[in-house]
């Protein structure tokens, strides 16, 4: 990752089944959506495999900076969704954002 950008993660669980067909949507929506936004680049969706944390999905995406990644945030394709889809149907999440070490110090 080059200096000064972002890489957002969002992992979560869904209130769906996970072979439900709300889940297989709620995923392709958020890839839709969410990629579509100007200022984001590689978008990610994933499936947790580990034992280790009960947090089933993740979105990961990444911004050339912290402008870019502010836009995200106050984007109306980003906010409708968190309104509209995500504090609907995620049952639990957490969000990590990282820059590369020593890009932020």
């Amino acid at each position: 990752m080059k200096p000064g950008r972002i890489r957002h993660m969002a992992i979560f669980t869904l209130k769906h089944a996970e072979d439900a067909p709300e889940t297989k949507r709620f995923l392709e929506d958020g890839r839709v959506i969410l990629s579509a936004i100007p200022s984001v680049e590689n978008f990610e969706v994933l499936r947790q495999v580990s034992p280790k944390t009960s947090f089933r999905f993740g979105f990961s995406m990444e911004f050339a900076d912290q402008a870019g990644y502010d836009a995200y945030n106050a984007h109306p394709a980003h906010t409708d969704f968190v309104e509209r889809r995500w504090k609907v149907e995620v049952e639990s999440f957490q969000e990590i954002d990282f820059v590369e070490a020593g890009a932020a110090e």
